[in-house]
């Protein structure tokens, strides 16, 4: 949930009974140590720690060249100045000196997306006692990630909001529900699994356990939380027609995840072979984000989220977690 939640969303769901987490893909060096300064005031309950293992690309000049030519229609019609794009918002893989600060604290749990860390970096982590847990789309990913030295592997099927986890192909081809992966997976590997994707009430939650699931991993149902920082117009979204229409794509990042359909996905895609890789993407859009964004408009922003929004309700996040707790 990176982008729409910070310290305050995980402490109140350990307090609550489940498992906090903290995103920490987006965050500088000295933000993360603020956050789990945070959580280390806020709660004595286990928490997580998210992090993405990609490989960050090199920038392609020529590729980004391309984009902005793409997005130039959007940038005359909201008045933006292309030669004014930055750099967006950063997400950064997990590294040594994400290490350096996570040492501080040996937060109990670290997870990840897109794989694992380097064989030091994991066996750093596990020194401390951390459990870690990843993400695997496929049965094949699963027993990568086992065999690797995951002690926890989240069975992320197709409906679930935001990134795709996958590491091992980019043949989407390959991807499943949740309620049918989850069983292969449960089968195939010896450590527990957690389902992910479409999660968002206690029935779902039930339905999980009774499929050989450890545990559930929610996002979308926290969305509309009052901890949650969600924008104004991501909430609007959530809470409209528009929400039953999710799609994958890769305009806002580079790489596919699934959001409520909207202007921009329609527009080049949703899954567009022009966009630079991830997470270079973004610096182009950020500017249309920002600017529309500011007039009420989510045209041009990743609107996240998983196939099942019904359950998003505007409550505290203890009560979210609580109502997930009776299944």
């Amino acid at each position: 949930m990176a982008g729409v939640q910070g310290s305050l969303l995980a402490i109140a769901v350990s307090n609550a009974g489940g498992l906090g987490s903290l995103p920490a893909a987006m965050l500088s060096l000295d933000d993360l140590r603020t956050e789990l300064a945070r959580i280390k005031a806020g709660t004595d309950r286990p928490y997580n720690v998210n992090f993405f293992c990609h490989e960050a690309p090199a920038p392609d000049a020529r590729r980004a060249a391309l984009w902005q030519q793409a997005l130039a229609p959007h940038y005359q019609e909201l008045a933006v100045d292309p030669s004014a794009v930055g750099t967006g918002p950063g997400r950064a893989p997990f590294s040594a000196e994400a290490a350096d600060v996570l040492e501080e604290f040996k937060p109990p749990v670290l997870s990840f997306h897109f794989g694992l860390p380097s064989a030091g970096l994991l066996a750093r982590v596990k020194s401390w006692g951390a459990t870690v847990l990843s993400s695997a789309t496929t049965v094949e990913e699963a027993l990568w990630l086992e065999g690797h030295g995951a002690d926890v592997v989240i069975a992320q099927g197709l409906e679930a909001g935001g990134h795709r986890g996958h590491f091992l192909s980019h043949d989407l081809t390959l991807q499943m529900g949740t309620f049918a992966l989850l069983p292969q997976m449960v089968r195939a590997v010896k450590v527990p699994v957690v389902a992910a994707g479409g999660i968002a009430d206690a029935q779902g939650v039930a339905a999980a356990m009774a499929l050989g699931a450890a545990g559930v991993q929610v996002g979308t149902a926290y969305l509309l939380a009052h901890e949650a920082t969600t924008s104004q117009v991501h909430r609007s979204a959530l809470q409209s027609e528009a929400a039953r229409h999710t799609a994958l794509t890769n305009v806002f990042t580079g790489r596919p995840a699934r959001g409520i359909v909207n202007r921009l996905m329609v527009a080049l895609g949703p899954l567009s072979s022009e966009a630079p890789e991830f997470p270079l993407a973004t610096a182009a859009i950020a500017p249309l984000r920002a600017k529309a964004e500011s007039l009420g408009s989510g045209d041009f922003s990743p609107l996240w989220s998983g196939q099942n929004a019904s359950a998003c309700r505007e409550a505290s996040a203890a009560d979210i977690t609580r109502a997930l707790l009776a299944g």
